[in-house]
């Protein structure tokens, strides 16, 4: 029973490794409009809360907190579509929105529906 397990949880990463492989290369070679990035890029970072005056609750996703491949993932992602908090990236169906703002830092907040 559990050299199932070990063979389903095997397929699985590499399953996830063969998916993030095409990603990185569908965004390295599809030009920017094609390019649909999936919101998972990003929500398998973790995030903490956060509360400002202006932005009221928001939450900030730190480098060292993060896996650093799918820190880095998520980060270019965000970098080459020059992600601010004026211009912020989102694709359908996301449930937020995402940008860059000084080192080492994602930020997110929810849409507005």
């Amino acid at each position: 029973m559990s050299h199932n397990v070990d063979f389903l949880v095997k397929l699985r990463d590499a399953a996830t490794m063969i998916a993030d492989a095409c990603e990185e290369q569908l965004e390295k070679q599809a030009p920017k409009d094609v390019v649909a990035v999936n919101e998972e890029t990003f929500t398998i970072l973790k995030f903490e809360d956060a509360k400002g005056e202006r932005l009221g609750e928001f939450q900030i996703a730190h480098k060292s907190s993060n896996l650093p491949d799918k820190w880095s993932h998520a980060h270019n992602v965000l970098r080459e579509a020059n992600a601010t908090i004026k211009e912020r990236y989102h694709g359908e169906g996301y449930a937020f929105s995402y940008w860059l703002y000084g080192e080492d830092k994602i930020y997110r907040q929810k849409r507005k529906t």
